[in-house]
């Protein structure tokens, strides 16, 4: 994870995970929805994930 891509994770978190998949844009965009801190952990933490499939 980049530094550039970890402050765009915390100021629009949807948008730091475009690449990730659907879903997790989705996952992250209802969590942002809910709470802007709760969208940014999650994006945070998928873009911290090292499990790549």
């Amino acid at each position: 994870m980049s530094f550039f891509r970890a402050i765009i994770a915390i100021f629009c978190p949807p948008l730091a995970v475009l690449d990730k998949g659907c879903g997790s844009v989705l996952i992250v965009f209802l969590l942002t929805l809910c709470g802007w801190v709760p969208g940014a952990i999650a994006a945070l933490i998928i873009l911290n994930n090292t499990n790549r499939y």
